[in-house]
């Protein structure tokens, strides 16, 4: 069985590095998915409210049967719960549809700037640690300046950014940005929903490496610090995307996948989104 190693988070917790999302599966089947990733090693689940599937994911754990401080679960507030006490409802939901008695990790979604909200969210995520209900809290889609404003702002600096991240949306920026104030960057869509299928570059290095162009892609996550969390439900994918660490990118490898960089998002940019 293989286990992912562990990054330290700057609040003092760690975060297993590579994990199982689940954007998009019903939560029939998120229970079975997150049954088939604990059992295959993985020890790190994330999901959301907008997912529509933390009942799934709960369900999942208990039918694992591993104990609760043994894996590291993370949810998120979605949208249209924004503010300082709807938030707080917001999680109370999350908490009772997972069956458990705390996350983690807790995330704002998106910024959503055109509300204004996510100050008052953030406030909301510190009292919630402050509480010990969530045991990290962080962001997800935040440009620098949303982080910015935050840092300014508020009292607590957010323990991970998660973003759209892959070889054609390599978000420099953000990542530096990040590692400058001792955040860590995580990947969404860290395959580029299937894009990895067919790109001649990635084809090749896989030959080379014996693996498949996915685990090349999420081989590289690794190397560059990121937390990564691939998307299946397919037990047999589930198994090969946590199987690459046995294997490392070299020198040539890691530049050919650089050079695929063309800044082109599957998803939305969150100034965007609201």
């Amino acid at each position: 069985m293989t286990t992912s190693p562990e990054l330290p988070m700057n609040d003092g917790r760690s975060i297993p590095q590579l994990g199982l999302g689940v954007y998009k599966i019903p939560d029939d089947a998120a229970s079975d998915a997150v049954q088939t990733a604990l059992e295959a090693g993985y020890r790190h689940i994330d999901t959301a409210a907008l997912y529509e599937n933390e009942r799934g994911v709960g369900e999942g754990l208990a039918r694992a049967g591993l104990p609760r401080e043994d894996v590291f679960v993370t949810t998120k507030v979605w949208n249209d719960r924004q503010g300082f006490d709807e938030t707080l409802r917001a999680f109370d939901e999350s908490l009772r549809l997972l069956a458990t008695e705390y996350v983690n990790l807790y995330l704002i979604h998106w910024p959503a700037p055109s509300q204004d909200l996510y100050v008052d969210t953030w406030r909301a995520l510190e009292t919630l640690q402050a509480e010990g209900r969530a045991r990290s809290i962080g962001v997800s889609n935040f440009h620098p300046h949303h982080l910015d404003r935050l840092l300014n702002e508020t009292d607590v600096v957010p323990v991970i950014n998660q973003v759209e991240l892959h070889p054609w949306l390599q978000q420099m920026h953000v990542r530096r940005y990040d590692q400058d104030h001792g955040i860590l960057t995580e990947a969404w869509s860290p395959l580029a929903r299937g894009r990895v299928v067919g790109d001649g570059t990635l084809d090749r290095i896989a030959g080379k490496h014996g693996k498949t162009p996915a685990q090349v892609v999420l081989r590289w996550h690794v190397e560059l610090g990121n937390v990564v969390i691939p998307k299946s439900v397919t037990p047999s994918r589930i198994r090969e995307n946590i199987d690459v660490f046995d294997f490392s990118l070299d020198t040539d490898d890691l530049e050919q996948i650089t050079a695929l960089e063309v800044n082109v998002r599957t998803g939305e940019n969150p100034d965007d989104v609201g």
